[in-house]
């Protein structure tokens, strides 16, 4: 099993992250980013494989698949256990519409934060970060009796952990209005397959001279 990443995706992230938890052996091969972020893929596979020419790119054999979401299904169906959808056709479907809210709502917001960043007090900045500060708000409120936001850890947390983490270094980061958030925030961090993806990512950038953070200038000293 091979999966083509990069130094600062977030969706060959989620897609690491999810292959650790779940115990899968392979092969992390490094596609590089230009100095905005933007991907430069230069490897053929990933523009052979992805016509969106982006990372992640996995290949198992004849299985060759490159949206994280579908990633995490492969996933699933490869090795159910341990489980990282929640038992139950209903709270599945939960789970997999706030993985995909993490994705397709929340960090649209992030993504136009990226050319804003000259900018952030402009009405579109102001917007962004208010559209993310309103969902953590709503994830909030879904942590009011549980410590994940599907229930038990799963595919929803390592979505919305990784999205987090560019929200933050763009300026959209959490505050004090939501504590449970950030309790959960801490609670994911300090899994060993978070915490192994996400260390060299901070590495990364701070090799780069580029802020790290706070929260998790830890990984700096690890």
């Amino acid at each position: 099993m091979q999966l083509f990443t990069g130094p600062l995706s977030m969706f060959g992230a989620k897609a690491e992250i999810a292959a650790l938890e779940k115990g899968l052996a392979f092969e992390r091969v490094m596609v590089p980013f230009d100095r905005d972020d933007r991907y430069a893929p230069r490897h053929p596979e990933v523009l052979r494989i992805n016509p969106k020419q982006q990372v992640p790119v996995l290949i198992h054999g004849a299985v060759e698949l490159f949206d994280s979401t579908q990633i995490f299904e492969y996933f699933e169906d490869l090795k159910p256990h341990p489980a990282l959808w929640p038992s139950g056709a209903a709270a599945r479907a939960q789970a997999r519409k706030l993985e995909h809210l993490a994705d397709e709502v929340f960090f649209p917001n992030v993504v136009q934060l990226f050319g804003l960043q000259e900018a952030m007090q402009s009405a579109p900045a102001i917007a962004a970060c208010a559209a993310c500060a309103r969902h953590y708000e709503a994830m909030e409120g879904l942590l009011a009796g549980q410590d994940h936001l599907a229930g038990d850890y799963s595919y929803a947390d390592i979505a919305l952990y990784m999205a987090h983490v560019f929200a933050d270094r763009k300026g959209a980061g959490m505050t004090e209005a939501t504590p449970r958030l950030v309790a959960w925030r801490e609670r994911v961090g300090q899994r060993v397959a978070v915490r192994k993806v996400v260390g060299p990512m901070m590495k990364f950038l701070a090799s780069q001279g580029r802020p790290v953070p706070r929260f998790l200038q830890s990984h700096l000293s690890a």
